[in-house]
């Protein structure tokens, strides 16, 4: 796999991203910025990087398992895993601009 697919198939899951809404605020994960990473190795290995607005927020476990089946959907896609990080912490200043809250 080239520099190329593999930057194609990152793109891919970051739009295929977006269908996992936050069900607390109501906007996906990208927009909302809490997808920090999306890398992508040979053989159609994707690791996704992400975080949650608070460490203690209760939709943890559902986001976490929705970015991963998500990634699984995308083609290409061999192996998917979702790592959560709190560094740095999430903030609202993460969000696209073009959300309004």
């Amino acid at each position: 796999m080239d520099e190329a697919e593999k930057e194609a198939l990152r793109e891919a899951v970051r739009e295929a991203l977006r269908v996992v809404i936050d069900p607390e605020i109501g906007r996906n994960v990208v927009d909302l910025g809490l997808i920090y990473d999306v890398t992508v190795e040979d053989g159609g290995i994707v690791y996704v990087t992400m975080t949650t607005t608070t460490k203690g927020c209760p939709a943890t476990g559902y986001l976490k398992e929705a970015v991963q089946t998500c990634v699984w959907y995308v083609p290409g896609v061999e192996y998917a895993e979702v790592r959560l990080t709190y560094e740095p912490p999430w903030s609202p200043d993460m969000m696209a601009e073009t959300i309004e809250m």
